[in-house]
């Protein structure tokens, strides 16, 4: 924003400059299923024209991206799979990116509906990770994660219903932001798979990402669930100091995904609460009792599957066979076991919630591996693939259960040279204290 409103760069050469990025490296990383780089540039030639008129649109002239299950007037949201329906008018938090200036260059590959920590396809093939084209971004908004690590973009939306957002800002080395739930709307939908998933940003900078969701939030009459406004601007919070705060360590993973942390990965997080204490933090290990947030997961994740197949008028005899398996499992669980995992959620937050009567933040691994490598679970079966992802990325999904905010922050890089992140979780609607602590270590760094 600085070389714009400072006339040092104009938002056409911004926004030729991304869309030449996100060409050239479409051969290499796949993170693009469609850039739409007509409507991008008429768009941004309009914001030179409000820039020299002084506009004070906080995005105006910023080329983006956003994952593709996001809609966007005039194009499809086919969410990995193939078809789809075009929509006639932009997701609520596509339209307030717009109205405050952004340009969307292109929408990002997922993963078959978002289901699976790697971005590969048959339909649309893999996306690479920029940091070693062999292993994967992560997902499922890997696409996302790719064009943001690559310096395609500054910033993308993505989505996050058991970690999507915060797994592959791990994997990419950046900072990735799940909401708190309702925070950004997700009108056309009053909510997004049974209250699991919300949008959120993907970005470089602790600063970068508070922009974006300063831009991106805000509710509809009709959304179901309506946070209380923030008490101050995400980006102002990213940018004040958090006092001393009360930091819990824990490696404890929910109940049903006992997994071994990778030794790499795990001295990370000691490293990285290491340096929390040296900026003033008090650090404690102490764990979360989750509960039996494991299987309280499990039919609201597998119900929505199958209701945004229906709902998106989805062909299945072209899709993956696990993909097949997990709709027809969620079909199954769509009625009485969807409700009664929907009524734990009460009693769950108030288990979880306890945690906070002795810290102010929850620190963990955001995952216990590495990313893997490309095509390590190609024509596997479902089974073998929601377990091996269970055990790669369990300490993300209890935060979309409860509805609360998380975030991902880079911790550092392993000896292959792939980076590690570190997972932020805090209390419900208090994204704050997670921005303000996490922009302080950037700062610091």
């Amino acid at each position: 924003m600085r070389s714009l409103r400072s006339g040092e760069a104009s938002a056409r050469e911004l926004v030729e400059q991304a869309l030449e990025r996100a060409k050239a490296t479409q051969e290499t990383l796949n993170a693009f299923r469609v850039i739409r780089a007509e409507e991008a540039l008429a768009e941004a030639e309009e914001a030179d024209r409000r820039l020299g008129e002084d506009d004070d649109a906080p995005l105006l002239g910023v080329p983006i991206a956003i994952k593709d299950d996001v809609d966007l007037e005039g194009h499809t949201s086919p969410f990995g799979c193939g078809g789809g329906r075009v929509a006639v008018r932009d997701a609520e938090g596509v339209r307030r990116l717009r109205a405050a200036g952004a340009v969307v260059i292109g929408k990002t590959h997922a993963p078959e509906v978002g289901q699976w920590h790697f971005t590969e396809t048959p339909l649309h093939g893999a996306t690479r990770n920029p940091w070693n084209t062999d292993h994967t971004p992560g997902g499922s908004s890997g696409g996302a994660a790719a064009a943001v690590a690559a310096g395609v973009v500054s910033g993308a939306i993505g989505s996050d219903g058991a970690g999507s957002i915060r797994i592959p800002a791990a994997w990419t080395g950046l900072v990735g932001i799940k909401p708190q739930r309702g925070r950004v709307s997700t009108w056309p939908d009053a909510e997004a798979f049974n209250g699991l998933s919300c949008y959120g940003p993907l970005a470089r900078s602790v600063g970068d990402a508070a922009l974006l969701l300063d831009a991106a939030h805000g509710n509809v009459p009709a959304d179901l669930h309506k946070p209380p406004a923030p008490s101050e601007p995400f980006a102002a919070a990213a940018a004040r100091e958090p006092g001393r705060l009360r930091v819990a360590v824990s490696f404890a993973t929910p109940f049903g995904l006992a997994g071994k942390v990778d030794p790499e990965h795990r001295a990370a997080i000691e490293d990285f609460a290491g340096r929390l204490g040296d900026l003033g933090h008090e650090i404690a290990e102490l764990d979360p009792d989750y509960g039996m947030v494991g299987p309280a997961i499990v039919p609201r994740g597998m119900a929505g599957v199958a209701e945004w197949l229906d709902a998106h008028g989805e062909d299945r005899a072209g899709l993956e066979p696990r993909t097949r398996v997990h709709a027809r499992f969620g079909k199954a669980l769509s009625g009485l076991p969807l409700k009664l995992s929907r009524a734990a959620e009460p009693g769950l937050q108030r288990r979880i919630g306890r945690v906070f009567e002795r810290c102010d933040v929850v620190l963990t691994p955001t995952t216990a591996k590495p990313p893997p490598r490309i095509g390590a679970l190609a024509g596997r079966g479902y089974w073998v693939t929601s377990s091996t992802a269970s055990a790669t990325c369990p300490f993300a999904f209890a935060w979309n259960v409860v509805g609360w905010p998380g975030m991902s922050v880079p911790a550092g890089v392993s000896t292959s040279g792939l980076p590690i992140g570190a997972q932020l979780l805090g209390r419900e609607s208090d994204e704050a204290t997670l921005l303000s602590l996490a922009g302080q270590v950037e700062r610091a760094r």
